[in-house]
């Protein structure tokens, strides 16, 4: 009898020795990943050399019994490979009213919290989930309709590093970002492998279903190759995003310049709570490329922990002069209110932002 395909998947992150958690929903993607890990752990040539747990979130969204199965399939399945298996009940619904989020929003991060959990009590070194290509496209689309900029388009990482107490990190990664969900389901049923489908997948009222069942298709019909295409421009994004943000990194500490002037030279720096501010000299932007002016004032609004649109972006340049917005004046003394409670005031030699809490 031949031997049976394995499915692709990326190793580069994948070290010997690492203790790997594989989230599974019970889905068709997440059911491929741990069975396409455990056969390459278990290989008798080339092994991972790993070790393999998985972990499910029970969210509370849907009807009980059908969330209750996908528990029982996943514990199933973790006995029938011999894997641990960690098992966290949320409640979503409950959470999204709470902080005002979607319940796609509020599922991702109850989801996130308890694998940054996982990672934090040295469980694993690594959780993994089972994005696919088709994921990344989807999301692709969701943020370009969002208007997302470069880091937005950049969309599912497949290596995300996750800061941990005592100096600690893991990762989450992702290491089907490269495969096909036919490949996966292909893979599933050449091992007679059965998995759930998710009632909620078909619910256009979640934005993702109506990309993924209405515009993908129709976009197909333009370029068959559309979901590569987008898997493409988000590989793009990314890699131009770590190179700006290394190209930020060396410059801010030299455009950034902290409170405001005062006679005499040096700067006014406020220490009271929820007051600092951050200046940029006029003479300097000037002397920058477009692309770099308004990444360095986007920088700026960000460690005053707030994030600028394209159109807050483009008042706050034509504040400096160096855009043209009806309403904004482009002279000294003159100021405008940007979202999250960032104002921003002009002198005659530099632009002040700073958070307005009145």
């Amino acid at each position: 009898m031949p031997a049976l395909s394995p499915l692709p998947f990326n190793r580069e992150n994948i070290r010997p020795g690492d203790r790997l958690c594989v989230a599974v929903s019970g889905g068709a993607d997440s059911v491929a990943l741990l069975l396409a890990l455990l056969e390459a752990n278990t290989a008798a040539r080339d092994s991972l050399g790993v070790g393999l747990s998985a972990v499910h979130v029970h969210h509370g969204i849907r009807e009980a019994a059908e969330s209750d199965a996908d528990v029982a399939f996943v514990q199933d399945l973790a006995i029938q490979l011999d894997i641990p298996l960690h098992i966290h009940r949320a409640d979503v619904p409950a959470r999204a009213a709470q902080n005002r989020e979607t319940i796609e929003e509020a599922a991702r991060e109850e989801r996130y919290a308890f694998f940054r959990t996982l990672l934090a009590s040295g469980h694993a070194d690594a959780v993994l989930t089972a994005h696919t290509l088709d994921d990344q496209a989807e999301t692709v689309l969701m943020k370009l309709l969002r208007g997302a900029w470069t880091e937005g388009l950049s969309a599912i990482h497949p290596v995300v590093q996750v800061d941990l107490p005592q100096q600690r990190s893991g990762r989450i990664l992702r290491p089907l970002l490269a495969t096909r969900r036919s490949e996966v389901e292909s893979f599933l049923r050449t091992r007679n492998q059965a998995w759930r489908i998710d009632s909620t997948n078909t619910d256009t009222a979640y934005t993702r279903n109506r990309i993924r069942h209405e515009l993908l298709p129709q976009l197909r019909t333009f370029n068959p190759s559309i979901d590569q295409t987008l898997a493409n421009l988000a590989e793009l994004a990314r890699e131009e995003e770590s190179r700006w943000q290394a190209e930020l990194a060396r410059l801010l500490p030299q455009l950034l310049l902290p409170g405001k002037p005062v006679r005499g030279g040096g700067r006014a720096v406020s220490t009271t709570s929820g007051s600092s501010s951050i200046s940029i000299e006029l003479e300097r932007l000037r002397t920058l490329d477009p692309a770099l002016r308004r990444r360095i004032l986007r920088a700026a609004a960000r460690q005053l922990g707030s994030r600028l649109s394209f159109d807050d972006t483009t008042r706050l340049l034509a504040l400096g002069g160096f855009a043209t917005v009806p309403t904004v004046a482009a002279r000294t003394g003159a100021s405008v209110h940007l979202a999250q409670g960032l104002r921003a005031e002009r002198s005659a030699r530099e632009i002040r932002l700073f958070l307005d809490l009145s």
